[in-house]
């Protein structure tokens, strides 16, 4: 029995998932089903497994792990889940969307990325890729009606097959190198090979590194983002922002600090290049925009950016400040998100610039939600998006990545300009937007609360968190 311990945690999400499909079967036109409870349910429980499997490093059938590193990034998705359902509720009665068909696929993917989290061999790593994509990309056209949505879907899922691709060859790689997928052994060779590898290992790595690149929007794998990020449900881009970036990274972790650790002078010098990229031309391009969602999007891809500064730096501090920085950035990404989710309407999505003039008068709870999320984003003390700055960059001075640090700094420093730009348009501006806003519901206030109540008490008071995040990699590495 202990053999199937690992895998508890997902198994509750996607049997969540396969009784919401069948509760939606039975469900006779007009009768409604309480389908938020089911999904929450499975959450809760996926949870609680989880934490009942803390400390105890359960492994499932060689290639499932449950160690701390796994298991936090699975709590995080637990709150992720269960915040998107609460959002949710009001949202997709909104929209006209399936209930049925969206939390089944909405619980599908986060199983997919738990999996993703805690698998210990890449073959499995890349059936977890699949499956929370297919998802994913099915949840970014689900509003039949919308072409944007569509358009979206369909370049999600060419250049999400694309870097499936690469990926796949990374792995036969590996496996040719290696003579095997599982994680476990492949670091023994790797570590056998550290200073006399030869040319396939960089092929393999390379190969690799494009797979995790694109699902964690770093440039130049970062096309996708600003239009699938703008085109699905705003629901959707505050589910994928959070869940996949948390997922792809955590097997990303795994997978270079971990199982390929012993080539870390070989591909840290790539990372540099991908983050100092990813945080430049995020900024960059996030400065010129008008349309609130791909504002973030561009945002979403410059904080890809300062969590591979944290690996390229591959220091103790680095490796703590990974997985607090990806709780801190899911909850204030998917509570901005969430806000733009509200702002919009079933006829309009309300996200050019200019439909958040004098928000602050017609929602203020809404403008202040905002307001917050997004200077925790953008660095600001007390919030916790300050906390995982400061010590993301303090990961690259204390590795002597002085330039990426200064880029890291500087980047942030003008993301503030299209931060504040939001907050002066919703507080200051002499105009007011005449259209209309949606009223929040209490599900979707608990929605926006729990990562307004996180951001503050994380900036106030993060050492145990910290200290938690530091243990839990600790285990992989």
């Amino acid at each position: 029995m202990s053999e199937y311990l690992a895998i508890v945690p997902l198994a509750c999400v996607w049997f969540g998932g396969i009784l919401t499909m069948v509760a939606e079967a039975f469900r006779s036109p007009g009768e409604r089903m309480p389908l938020e409870g089911i999904a929450i349910g499975s959450l809760l429980t996926s949870g609680a497994t989880a934490a009942l499997l803390w400390d105890r490093n359960a492994f499932s059938f060689g290639v499932v792990t449950a160690d701390n590193f796994g298991l936090f990034v699975t709590l995080v998705l637990v709150v992720v889940g269960i915040l998107t359902v609460a959002l949710s509720a009001q949202v997709i009665e909104r929209d006209g969307i399936n209930p049925g068909e969206y939390y089944a696929l909405t619980l599908f993917a986060l199983g997919g990325m738990m999996l993703m989290a805690t698998a210990a061999d890449l073959l499995v790593i890349f059936i977890a890729l699949e499956i929370l994509s297919l998802a994913v990309y099915i949840l970014t056209g689900i509003r039949r009606e919308s072409q944007a949505g569509a358009e979206a879907a369909f370049k999600y899922f060419l250049l999400g097959g694309f870097s499936s691709a690469f990926f796949l060859y990374g792995i036969a790689y590996t496996y040719g190198i290696a003579g095997t997928t599982r994680l476990g052994q492949v670091v023994v060779v790797m570590s056998t090979l550290a200073g006399g590898q030869d040319l396939l290992t960089y092929v393999a790595l390379g190969l690799l590194m494009v797979g995790f690149a694109f699902k964690v929007s770093a440039v130049p794998f970062h096309m996708w983002t600003p239009d699938a990020y703008q085109g699905a449900p705003a629901v959707v881009t505050a589910f994928m922002s959070a869940g996949v970036k948390a997922a792809a990274f955590a097997a990303f972790v795994r997978v270079f600090m971990s199982a390929f650790g012993g080539l870390q002078p070989q591909w840290e010098p790539i990372i540099w290049i991908l983050s100092a990229a990813s945080m430049m031309l995020g900024v960059t391009a996030g400065v010129v925009q008008r349309n609130v969602r791909r504002m973030l999007a561009y945002s979403s891809i410059a904080h890809a950016g300062y969590l591979l500064m944290a690996m390229a730096a591959g220091n103790d501090t680095g490796k703590g400040a990974i997985l607090f920085y990806l709780l801190t950035y899911a909850l204030t990404s998917l509570g901005a998100f969430g806000v733009t989710a509200l702002v919009a309407t079933r006829e309009r999505t309300n996200d050019d610039l200019r439909d958040y003039a004098g928000l602050a008068k017609r929602q203020p709870l809404l403008a202040f939600l905002m307001t917050v999320f997004l200077l925790s984003l953008g660095g600001f003390p007390p919030t916790a998006g300050f906390i995982g700055k400061w010590y993301l960059f303090s990961a690259a001075v204390s590795a002597g990545s002085y330039a990426l640090a200064i880029i890291g700094v500087l980047t942030s420093v003008v993301s503030v300009f299209f931060y504040l730009r939001v907050v002066v348009m919703m507080y200051m501006s002499d105009e007011t937007a005449t259209s209309p806003v949606t009223e929040p519901s209490a599900a979707s206030v608990f929605a926006l609360a729990v990562p307004l109540v996180a951001t503050f008490y994380l900036g106030i008071l993060p050492t145990r968190l910290l200290e938690i995040a530091a243990d839990s990699i600790a285990t992989i590495l």
